[in-house]
């Protein structure tokens, strides 16, 4: 943000665009020039927005924790946040103001969601996991947005980006290869990657030049930059680092394919003296599958504060998202056009707001419930399965576990009426300061309701964690232990006062569950009930963490909750 304006008025576009996507108004006809057109629609657009700008230029922890106060104090039911910490250089819990002013909006009622971060697929990624937040990964959707390359041998390769290539469709383009236009001093991998200053003018000039990002770190947007330093036509990067994600280029001619797809370019340039193409401008594409897939940039789990609580919590689309943006931003739009009032970006910063709007409409619905409660019911009626009803996998392919997507995917109208839900007290966070190794003082600093008597029990063992009253359940070092017991408590907040639930278990090879008991029978005078769960290890080879899922069924609702075992 500028630096000068410390005003509530967004000067850079990311807040618009997550403030529309909570809570934006029904609005016909919206698309990026053209590109993703439609009818667009925050997650709950029936309600009110209160926006603290926390971020000019840099996020200091005052002004983050003053807005966390300011929201307390205005009273709002949700809590949306876009931003995080980095990784590598994340702050202890005690000095985090997000977790600290996360918790303190917990304590009176609001729910907190966060972020899970952009730093994947690198695992032990994810931010913003202390449990009382509810930390969201990003996917991708349904909604292709592909720049295609056609060959001169007629073939056409999937790029994907967003042009506005003012190329004709006809491949009529020299091609070459960033290797075959090096200058004589440069390095020849550097120049295969189109690293600044390794490519020849005279070489390149009026050519697509195809570049090789397999084994290199430069964005696309960097290679862009030194193709048209040197009058370059175009861009053909080839790389997987940048997963399904479309990025803008302006009216540049720049694409990303995919390393298996690159032999089919590679072997045509190799076969003709005379190679050609075409970058086509991008068009949308509807029904695309598989999705939902999780983002290559989605940051990823386990927790870094702790192994006994999963993280991230759930997932939810954050790829190539169209939400308002702000019109005195005129970078990558196309020659001639004015700035657009939308835009279409990609992060976990967009994923957020879809699970903060979500939360809002279930509060509407629901407005006795706790944050915990509204958490439990996005997370157990998640789902695991994408468009094509197979097992939902990573944007690289790979099935995608819960490290990746928490409970999954959220759902809408299942999420309004869970079934049951896990209760997660102030006491149990309280508990879970205790068990990470905080004394009693420094928890009493981080509370702002906790009483003069709370104090941190005598076996403050990180093991306990994992009996938090959570609606996932995560146990470390399972191996090690061969049996650990969890038990759970869950409240019927379904329509039926009398009804019971039987229990469904997925369980990995390795793995025996016992659920005692195996039924929970409800009543009007008995809301809620408890279970434990016995996990035992049958196998001393297991090398890698386990997952599995552990269902609660009347028949009519489904309460699914993941479960991990790591080595």
């Amino acid at each position: 943000h500028n630096e000068d304006e410390a005003t509530v008025r967004d000067t850079y576009g990311h807040g618009t665009h997550t403030a529309s996507t909570a809570a934006g108004k029904v609005v016909s006809g919206a698309s990026y020039y053209g590109l993703a057109a439609g009818t667009a629609t925050g997650g709950f657009p029936e309600s009110r927005l209160a926006i603290y700008k926390v971020c000019f230029p840099a996020c200091y922890g005052s002004g983050i924790l003053a807005a966390f106060d300011d929201a307390i104090s205005d009273g709002v039911d949700v809590l949306s946040l876009s931003l995080g910490a980095s990784p590598f250089f994340r702050p202890n819990l005690t000095s985090d103001p997000i977790a600290i002013g996360a918790f303190h909006a917990v304590e009176h009622g609001i729910v907190v969601v966060c972020s899970a971060g952009n730093y994947g697929p690198k695992q032990m990624t994810v931010v913003n996991d202390a449990p009382w937040i509810l930390t969201v990964a990003a996917t991708t959707i349904d909604r292709d947005l592909q720049s295609n390359i056609v060959l001169g041998n007629n073939k056409v390769v999937k790029g994907e980006a967003i042009n506005f290539s003012p190329l004709s469709k006809s491949a009529d383009y020299p091609l070459i290869t960033g290797e075959s236009a090096k200058t004589t001093t440069a390095d020849l991998a550097e120049a295969r990657q189109c690293h600044s200053s390794s490519l020849d003018k005279n070489k390149v000039e009026g050519k697509i030049v195809v570049c090789d990002g397999i084994d290199d770190r430069q964005t696309t947007k960097a290679k862009l930059n030194t193709v048209k330093e040197v009058g370059g036509l175009g861009l053909v990067h080839i790389t997987d680092k940048e997963g399904a994600v479309a990025n803008s280029y302006g009216d540049f001619p720049a694409t990303v394919i995919r390393s298996k797809d690159a032999s089919t370019i590679l072997l045509y340039v190799n076969s003709t003296n005379n190679p050609v193409a075409t970058i086509l401008p991008t068009i949308t594409v509807m029904d695309y599958k598989p999705a939902p897939m999780v983002a290559i940039f989605s940051s990823r789990g386990p927790s870094g504060l702790s192994k006994n609580i999963l993280k991230p919590d759930i997932a939810a689309p954050g790829v190539a998202i169209l939400a308002a943006w702000i019109e005195n931003n005129v970078e990558d739009i196309p020659k001639g056009k004015k700035p657009s009032p939308y835009n279409i970006i990609s992060g976990t910063s967009m994923s957020c707001p879809h699970v903060s709007g979500l939360a809002g409409s279930i509060k509407s619905r629901n407005p006795t419930w706790s944050p915990s409660a509204i958490k439990s019911a996005i997370m157990t009626s998640a789902t695991q399965i994408n468009n094509m009803k197979a097992h939902i996998t990573t944007d690289l392919g790979s099935v995608a576990t819960p490290y990746d997507y928490g409970a999954g995917e959220i759902t809408t109208s299942e999420s309004f009426q869970p079934g049951l839900v896990y209760e997660t007290t102030t006491i149990d966070y309280l508990n879970y300061l205790c068990y990470i190794g905080l004394n009693t003082t420094t928890v009493k600093v981080i509370s702002k309701t906790v009483s003069d008597s709370f104090s941190c029990p005598e076996d403050s063992s990180p093991d306990h964690i994992s009996n938090i009253n959570y609606p996932s359940i995560a146990i470390s070092n399972f191996t090690s232990k061969g049996t650990v017991n969890v038990s759970r408590t869950v409240t019927n907040v379904g329509e039926e006062d009398e009804t019971v639930y039987s229990v469904i278990v997925d369980a990995p090879n390795g793995v025996k569950l016992q659920l005692i008991p195996e039924k929970l029978e409800f009543t009007k005078s008995s809301k809620k009930q408890s279970y434990q769960v016995i996990f035992s290890s049958t196998s001393s080879s297991v090398k890698e963490d386990l997952f599995g899922t552990i269902t609660w069924s009347n028949g009519k609702y489904n309460v699914r909750s993941p479960f991990i075992l790591s080595v």
